[in-house]
């Protein structure tokens, strides 16, 4: 069964709605101070720095991860953590990369 609650996030039901958006990116969970999206960027990531430190836990897929001049591989499982403000994005990712994204703390 698919689910998406306010207290639960299925990574299926989560897959299949931004599947239905159209979008490489969506926001699943908005409270206090942590907003968690699912994100899946169509061959070249193209996102800016952020104003909140967020991190990624990849969901699937693997590739390089670029933070500031650091590159960095990353596969299934990973976890990988960007203070606000900084250079960063996903590089030569596979066709299967979709990963969480999870924003935390006050705009910086």
């Amino acid at each position: 069964m698919n689910h998406l609650s306010p207290d639960r996030i299925e990574e299926s039901a989560a897959l299949q709605q931004l599947a239905s958006s159209g979008n490489e990116f969506l926001a699943l969970f908005n409270r206090n101070q942590l907003t968690v999206e699912v994100y899946r960027p169509d061959k070249i990531d193209r996102q800016q720095p952020h104003d909140r430190d967020e991190f990624y836990l990849i969901i699937s897929g693997e590739g390089k991860f670029q933070l500031r001049d650091q590159v960095m591989d990353f596969k299934k499982g990973d976890f990988l953590y960007v203070p606000a403000h900084d250079e960063h994005r996903f590089l030569d990712f596979s066709d299967d990369f979709v990963t969480w994204v999870f924003f935390v703390g006050d705009k910086k």
